[in-house]
């Protein structure tokens, strides 16, 4: 066994004690390649005041002053060592190590200017270092960058690639700018890698589980001013990127001085931009997996360049509204119990060539005069291609930029509320387009489309579908609903293609869909995302009202998503569907020529047996007077005569009928042409200077008095989805092509409707009505001459006689007019 050391004394430990302490100094100095602490003497070298670090920089550049530093700092470590009470001559002193390199490593280098660094904050900026602070700046073509803090200036050494670099003997970071110059102007800017992210934890995390309800306001390019300084900051969500950067009209569309940074496992990259503001022009950069580079427009962008550019435009709204008190009342009916007549309408051909502000200026006017309580408008959101009329969405954020800015969309929508007009539009969550600039693959593989590729192409339409399932997604898609009700006041959302959400096998064949885990075709990941969707939009915006195109006999579509039905499903939510079913039935009846109707006399009944199952509104939209299938009044059969009355009864019928109404732009004044999203209506019919002028300004005239008798006979709406609102008066009159109904307000107060659906005038007709109303009078007449019908009518009351007839103890008599619908009420 070894016995222990004795502990040495005199001389020999004074020297030894020495020894150690020059050891121990040198050795840190020549760990970190800089000075041995800020507590050494080298604080009282050029890091100690501000006006040796003036004189510094003065006769030295950034690069040479951190080599003297080092020297310095070394050298009166050493000394201090040597000056112990009992120097060693012979104790071995370590040789400082080679001086702090400023510049980037390789590694850093070549991630920035491939685009994939995932935090090139860590490397660009201002950052302590031991000696000093060290600055680095990405600036290609700059000539050079000089850091300018108070009265210091310290010009950046030339990496070499855009890269500047120095070390500044400075205590703590100063605040600071850039100066750089390039051949021909000099900019002084503030350093982007100098801030914090302008995305908080909370909203990470609410991204994160898919329930951030704002996230228009989080993610895009949003004009602020952060940290004090007013800029732009832009936010991506790009989980799959290898790196993100921002090109715009700001940097000459080169990304490589604007890297973003990964802000962790959200998937979202950011970067606040300094004195980019509205206006600009941007795309983000984006690194594929394969470590290919693709131009993308952003998700969320609020703004868009005219299509066919593809750029998103930073944006602000400065936009002030004027619609309170709609607002204030929005909500005091349910649209089921409300008068709900909708002018359905495209934008960009009800008058070619007019801007958001100049359709402000005409159509409020217009629909207000002809009654119409709510207006939808087709697919406002910016799309590519115009032949889509919309329906194939890029900026799912974005009023399309062809009418003017969004504010000058929010202008129209607060011209139509001050009318008193609703607006509605349509919403199209299904699907998207493959444009290489836009959501497809977006940051190189599926990520707003379904991972499997027999799911996410939609076999219709050359599309890509949404994958519902994937959280990030279902929340782009639960707050761009959100968004155009808060931000635009939009009164609804009338959502596109449910049908084809709904189902799996929509549209395809055996073997081309994969069944549910249940083994069913309903595509459950659909139906959770409509149910938090509706019940979303429902909960903040009371007054709200969403709308199902959904073409078949889904259960449930309006019913509440907490109530579960026989399918063991809970309800969608929506609070109206379109009445497919209605509309296909009642237009086939309708073409034929009346001598054949008997035979389909059904076609005009059937829709009753269902007519409660859902909320329903009754559409004949522009799908109906596109593509062959000719417009409304052509539609008809027997000559022109006989095509407008055709159309003036049905129209009738159709107002009278359990549901709400829509009609297509067009339609209200008898175009005989199909819609052309090229030219619009043909607004010419109703020229005075046209011959038949007065049959197409007829067929208006009815449309206003529909929607005037309509909207002052609760009967008509009030219970649209009550069997009690509704008693069918004859409806198997097949023979006569006769139907005849009465409908009841909440008070049981009636309107009789009277359809003669035959060419011929029906005299003495017996109808069956309640004993309790003493007369009845015409409230409407589709041949009215100043429709211009035949005349046939009654412009006297009518009383009840004692006979029973139809199962009711009371009847009338009425010479029914010939292919016209009649609406009595009581006098």
């Amino acid at each position: 066994m070894t016995p222990p050391k004795k502990k040495a004394t005199g001389k020999k430990a004074a020297a030894e004690e020495a020894a150690g302490k020059k050891k121990a100094v040198t050795k840190k100095a020549a760990a970190k390649n800089t000075t041995a602490s800020k507590k050494t003497t080298a604080a009282k070298s050029t890091t100690a005041k501000k006006t040796t670090a003036k004189a510094v920089a003065k006769r030295t550049t950034a690069e040479t002053t951190p080599k003297a530093a080092v020297k310095a700092a070394v050298k009166a470590a050493v000394k201090k060592a040597d000056t112990t009470k009992a120097p060693s001559k012979t104790a071995p002193v370590a040789p400082p190590a080679p001086p702090f390199s400023p510049a980037p490593d390789a590694g850093d280098r070549e991630r920035l200017l491939h685009g994939t660094h995932h935090a090139p904050h860590s490397v660009l900026g201002a950052h302590p270092v031991p000696g000093g602070v060290v600055f680095r700046a990405l600036r290609p073509y700059a000539r050079s960058v000089t850091v300018v803090a108070g009265e210091l200036r310290a010009e950046l050494h030339d990496d070499g690639d855009g890269f500047f670099s120095g070390l500044l003997p400075l205590t703590e970071v100063p605040a600071y700018r850039l100066l750089v110059a390039y051949e021909d102007t000099t900019l002084e800017t503030e350093d982007a890698y100098r801030f914090l992210p302008t995305l908080g934890e909370l909203d990470l995390h609410l991204i994160g589980e898919g329930r951030h309800e704002e996230l228009w306001t989080v993610l895009g390019a949003h004009p602020r001013t952060h940290e004090g300084v007013t800029g732009t900051s832009f936010s991506v969500w790009a989980p799959n990127a290898r790196g993100v950067r921002v090109a715009g009209s700001f940097n000459f569309w080169d990304g490589t001085g604007y890297p973003m940074r990964s802000l962790g496992s959200s998937g979202v990259w950011e970067l606040f931009v300094p004195g980019v503001g509205e206006g600009e022009l941007y795309k983000f950069d984006i690194v594929r997996p394969d470590g290919s580079h693709t131009l993308r427009a952003d998700p969320l962008a609020r703004r868009t360049e005219v299509p066919p550019a593809t750029s998103s435009i930073v944006h602000s709204s400065r936009y002030e509204w004027g619609d309170e008190e709609w607002l204030a009342r929005r909500a005091d009916l349910p649209a089921h119990e409300a008068p709900f007549s909708v002018y359905e309408i495209h934008l960009a051909s009800w008058r070619p060539g007019l801007t958001y502000r100049q359709l402000a200026e005409q159509l409020p006017a217009y629909v207000k005069d002809l009654g119409f309580t709510h207006v939808e408008l087709m697919p406002v959101a910016e799309h590519p291609f115009g032949g889509s009329w919309g329906y194939q969405v890029t900026g799912f954020y974005a009023p399309t930029a062809r009418l003017g800015s969004p504010d000058d969309f929010k202008y129209l929508v607060d011209a139509l509320h001050q009318a008193g007009i609703g607006v509605l539009m349509d919403w199209v969550p299904a699907h998207f387009p493959r444009d290489a600039w836009a959501l497809a693959e977006f940051d190189g593989r599926p990520l707003y489309e379904h991972e499997d590729p027999l799911r996410a192409a939609h076999p219709d339409w050359g599309t890509l579908e949404f994958d519902f399932g994937r959280r990030e997604v279902r929340n782009f898609l639960v707050a761009n609903a959100v968004y155009w009700c808060e931000e635009f006041h939009i009164d609804g959302l009338r959502v596109d293609a449910v049908a084809s959400m709904l189902y799996l096998d929509y549209s395809r064949e055996p073997g081309q869909w994969t069944p549910n885990e249940h083994g069913g075709r309903e595509n459950l990941d659909a139906v959770a995302f409509l149910q938090e969707m509706n019940a979303t939009v429902y909960r903040r915006n009371p007054g709200v009202v969403t709308v199902a195109e959904e073409s078949t006999a889904w259960d449930g579509v309006t019913r509440a998503t907490h109530h579960r039905g026989p399918s063991g499903f809970g309800g969608l939510g929506f609070g109206l569907k379109w009445n497919m079913g209605w509309m296909h039935d009642s237009l086939a009846y309708m073409s034929h020529e009346p001598v054949h109707r008997k035979y389909h006399h059904h076609e005009m009944t059937f829709s009753m047996v269902y007519a409660y199952s859902e909320n329903y509104v009754l559409p004949i939209s522009h799908d109906e007077v596109v593509h062959g299938k000719r417009s409304l009044v052509s539609k008809m059969p027997g000559d022109w005569w006989q095509q407008r009355a055709n159309l003036r009864a049905y129209l009738a019928f159709m107002w009278a009928h359990p549901g709400k109404q829509l009609l297509f732009m067009g339609q209200e004044f008898a175009q005989g042409a199909e819609w052309s999203e090229a030219h619009g209506p043909d607004w010419w019919l109703l020229d005075p200077a046209y011959g038949a002028e007065a049959d197409h300004r007829g067929v208006r005239d009815l449309v206003r008095d529909l929607n005037t008798v309509y909207r002052s006979a609760p009967a008509l709406w009030q219970r649209d989805t009550d069997p009690a609102g509704f008693q069918w008066v004859v409806g198997d009159a097949s023979e006569d092509n006769v139907f005849a109904f009465l409908r009841y307000d909440t008070e049981g107060v009636p309107l009789l409707s009277v359809s003669n659906l035959s060419p011929v005038v029906r005299h003495d007709y017996r109808l069956g009505v309640p004993d309790d109303v003493p007369a009845w009078h015409e409230a409407l007449n589709t041949d009215a001459e100043r429709y211009g019908g035949s005349g046939v009518g009654r412009p006297d009351p009518v009383k009840p006689e004692p006979q029973g007839w139809h199962g009711r103890p009371a009847s009338i008599r009425l010479a029914l007019p010939p292919l016209a619908t009649v609406w009595l009420r009581p006098a």
